[in-house]
């Protein structure tokens, strides 16, 4: 079974920084994408920064050079650390990894529980 265990989060005040991190476990094969999404309320669930299969990374343009994705292959983790917060950051964050291959390994695309990020003005 694929879990996406989601860790970080919290409250912080403008301006400051927090990370998350998000380890997949289950039988893999390999990741194809893996990386953060978000979704306020109100709003739909967006992008904010993923690894692609190729391993390049995509940042939407509201994190560019304050949010930094990183990985730790052995551990089939990501992190993101995020600096200068704002208000508008606030959100739950979504884990979200693309697993593929062959029977018996796990294929198809899952998400963690979310965590609550909220940055208070």
């Amino acid at each position: 079974q694929v879990q996406l265990v989601e860790s970080g989060g919290g409250s912080v005040q403008a301006g400051g920084s927090l990370g998350l991190s998000c380890a997949v476990s289950g039988r893999i094969w390999r990741i194809g994408t893996m990386g953060w999404y978000r979704q306020a309320p109100g709003n739909e669930r967006e992008l904010v920064a993923a690894f692609t299969s190729r391993g390049a990374i995509d940042y939407a343009e509201f994190v560019k050079g304050r949010f930094t994705l990183s990985r730790d292959n052995a551990k089939n983790t990501v992190y993101l650390r995020m600096n200068s917060l704002e208000p508008e950051d606030t959100a739950v964050y979504y884990c979200n990894a693309d697993l593929y291959g062959p029977p018996p390994y796990d294929s198809g695309d899952y998400w963690g529980q979310g965590t609550q990020v909220t940055v208070s003005s």
